[in-house]
């Protein structure tokens, strides 16, 4: 009989088809197979993605995340304003390339948006506040998901994963793949949740 981790992992991996072809990290293919990639090896404009909005209106849902210290904090405590859920692992190559946009995003919007990065390292989870640092992570918070709880409740097969909410905790769509988080059609996208609906 699998466990409940296990099982986890299994359908993880069943939902990776085409991670690929969506400029993201497969998640069953883990660590070993993943290159490792600096910023600048690679810009943003390298990177493609999926936008999806079928999921629009659904609420955040009720976790509680870690970080290497032990702090924990609910997803609900962020509500107020718009919430930027990046899911990512020091190991995938294009969640490394956008950290430092995702960084200059946390900075420049910091009144009026959160960018929350969760790590998806299912091992070394103390070495993710050293990883953010290394790679310019200054406004980033090292914010763990070590049993891949969040990234099951998203059904997530590739990495990075992005899931944006609005400042009442609704769904306004999510970005599958890498981005570029500073460029004009993110703007646009980061609009939407203060749009009229």
């Amino acid at each position: 009989m699998l466990s409940s981790r296990s099982l986890k992992i299994a359908v993880l991996g069943l939902t990776a088809t085409g991670a690929v072809a969506v400029g993201g990290c497969n998640r069953e293919s883990g660590e070993q197979a993943q290159p490792q990639a600096s910023a600048s090896a690679a810009g943003p404009q390298s990177q493609a993605g999926v936008l999806d909005r079928s999921r629009k209106g659904s609420a955040l849902p009720d976790f509680t995340l870690t970080d290497q210290a032990g702090k924990s904090a609910t997803l609900a405590s962020f509500k107020g304003k718009p919430l930027l859920i990046n899911l990512w692992a020091t190991w995938c190559a294009p969640c490394v390339v956008e950290l430092p946009a995702l960084d200059k995003l946390a900075a420049d919007r910091a009144g009026n948006l959160k960018v929350l990065t969760v790590s998806q390292d299912m091992s070394g989870t103390e070495k993710v506040a050293a990883f953010l640092a290394e790679k310019g992570g200054r406004h980033l918070e090292p914010w763990l998901d070590p049993q891949n709880d969040l990234a099951f409740h998203y059904q997530v097969g590739t990495l990075p994963t992005t899931i944006y909410y609005d400042a009442q905790g609704r769904e306004v769509w999510r970005y599958v793949g890498g981005h570029d988080w500073t460029g004009a059609e993110a703007a646009a996208m980061l609009d939407e949740a203060s749009a009229p609906r």
